[in-house]
């Protein structure tokens, strides 16, 4: 069994994460790894929930989102319905960031017209002082 477990360390280390995250996953009930005294023991289904996690965030996923998508899975055991649901979290979420994307390519534009005007602003001071 002891290859089948994970140590806090060895996770933190896998998954380029800090003890604390792992116990703010555990204390939100995302990850539940075995108690071993005072040590927590990974198993390969936290591996795996805590692989979905960190992709869900990366993607800008809220962690109820990911919640109720590892628990269609937990519920079932089918990965359809928890695919189907997962399909139409991403989609929204892509609209979402597509939207953002947007906001800041405007924004962008904004602060490039904005750095041009200071820019002559600048020189024409500088002008008007070596004068």
């Amino acid at each position: 069994m002891a290859s089948d477990v994970m140590t806090i360390s060895d996770m933190c280390a896998a998954f380029d994460v800090t003890p604390r995250t792992l116990r703010f996953y555990e204390a939100k009930e995302l990850l539940s790894p075995v108690r071993d005294g005072t040590r927590r023991l990974f198993t390969k289904r936290d591996r795996a929930r805590l692989t979905l996690i960190l992709r869900g965030k990366r993607f800008g996923f809220s962690l109820e989102d990911i919640r109720q998508l590892l628990d269609l899975y937990d519920r079932d055991g089918s990965q359809e319905t928890q695919l189907a649901r997962t399909y139409d979290v991403a989609r929204a979420r892509l609209v979402q960031m597509e939207q953002q994307r947007a906001e800041l390519d405007e924004a962008i534009v904004e602060l490039k017209g904005q750095l041009v005007w200071g820019a002559e602003v600048l020189a024409n001071f500088r002008k008007t002082a070596a004068e």
